[in-house]
């Protein structure tokens, strides 16, 4: 009998692109959608598409809630889907034939990514330089919400890179345009900020011009981003940029708290402020 598989998909207001995902994965044999309360049609759509539909609130800070969903699913294998993803058919051919050899326990999934209106061949977002642990037998990886750290397999299991040959990777509909880059750049570092606060994680202003500038070296150039034209420039502008957010984001919680101690402290500086406005009418009076 062949292994089941089950295609796993995070969601928080994706009915944009929920429905291209979905249509990419009903080869598998269960679909489970675990959703972060949206506010749009995301919910809708897939229990239109046959999924299991289940709501989780995810960790506290807008990030998918990736061991909660692996746990929902019941096959023996587990794909894993962003809903702005697609599973090409010469993929999903690759993955039940791995499924079924019964010889591999995790698979590194190579990705295509399309930033800023097209496919993105180098500065870290190449199909080969951007292989994901997406595809596992149950019980062989350790899921997470640490941003950008998902899926790490366990000790001993039997893992497999997926060789990639043009049109067997996962297919990533990623940031539209620099509007969205930004706008996702600042939600993603107070995410990886606020983890590293609480991992008591440190960096001065000089870590922070360090870290920015290695970031810049490593994407344009080791990474060959300057291949990517005017693209790779400015990508590998922004993620400088994502390093140097994310060191003065810890720098605010360590020196001065979360936002809404800030606020208070301004109430109370407010207060002050306007305090004089009632003192000549109170010496008036007396």
């Amino acid at each position: 009998m062949k292994p089941r598989i089950s295609v796993v998909i995070n969601t928080l207001n994706e009915e944009k692109n929920l429905c291209y995902a979905l249509r990419s994965v009903q080869w598998a044999d269960e679909l489970v959608v675990v959703d972060m309360y949206s506010t749009d049609r995301t919910v809708e759509i897939a229990r239109e598409f046959g999924a299991q539909v289940y709501l989780h609130r995810g960790p506290g800070f807008n990030y998918a809630p990736r061991a909660f969903a692996v746990s929902k699913a019941n096959s023996e294998w587990i794909l894993v889907v962003d809903a702005d993803e697609l599973i090409p058919v010469p993929l999903s051919r690759d993955l039940r034939r791995l499924a079924d050899s019964g010889e591999i326990d995790v698979v590194l999934i190579p990705r295509t990514n399309y930033l800023l209106g097209a496919v993105i061949r180098h500065t870290g977002w190449g199909a080969i330089q951007d292989t994901q642990v997406r595809f596992f037998k149950k019980g062989f990886v350790v899921a997470s919400s640490v941003a950008h750290r998902d899926f790490k397999p366990v000790e001993g299991a039997r893992t497999k890179v997926l060789l990639y040959r043009g049109d067997n990777a996962i297919v990533h509909f990623n940031y539209l345009d620099s509007e969205q880059f930004i706008e996702k750049l600042n939600r993603y570092t107070s995410i990886e900020a606020n983890q590293a606060f609480e991992r008591s994680e440190r960096v001065g202003a000089a870590g922070a011009l360090v870290k920015a500038a290695k970031e810049f070296g490593v994407r344009y150039i080791m990474r060959r981003g300057f291949q990517d034209g005017w693209r790779g420039f400015y990508l590998s502008l922004f993620m400088s940029f994502y390093r140097i957010v994310i060191a003065a984001k810890v720098q605010e919680l360590n020196s001065l708290g979360q936002r809404e101690l800030i606020e208070s402290q301004y109430r109370q500086e407010a207060e002050e402020v306007l305090k004089a406005y009632s003192e000549p009418t109170s010496r008036a009076a007396s």
